[in-house]
């Protein structure tokens, strides 16, 4: 059986993609990645390679993605994935900011 793999990722200026990643088996045929990136560059890379390399089918990105970042990602997968946010305008963990305001390209 195929296995459909779910990616959600959170950005936080000192993750790293290779220290800050769990998966789970979420039932049989489901996998889900949760994985950290450092700024949105690195998203849209990550996304990319998640997306090309490991068939994730899906990307949620966490509220310290703003309307920019969630743009950027989703660009960089084009149609392949559908990607989703939780939605904060400005984040508690992030000094009440947006993403927009820290992690812009």
């Amino acid at each position: 059986m195929a296995v459909f793999k779910i990616v959600f990722m959170f950005v936080a200026q000192n993750a790293d993609p290779e220290k800050h990643r769990v998966s789970l088996s979420t039932s049989p045929g489901r996998e889900l990645v949760v994985i950290g990136v450092k700024d949105y560059k690195q998203a849209v890379e990550v996304s990319k390679k998640l997306v090309e390399q490991e068939g994730v089918g899906v990307i949620e990105l966490c509220a310290g993605f703003g309307h920019v970042g969630t743009a950027e990602v989703a660009k960089a997968v084009g149609n392949k994935v559908r990607v989703g946010v939780v939605r904060f305008d400005s984040h508690p963990a992030l000094e009440f900011k947006s993403g927009d305001d820290i992690f812009k390209i």
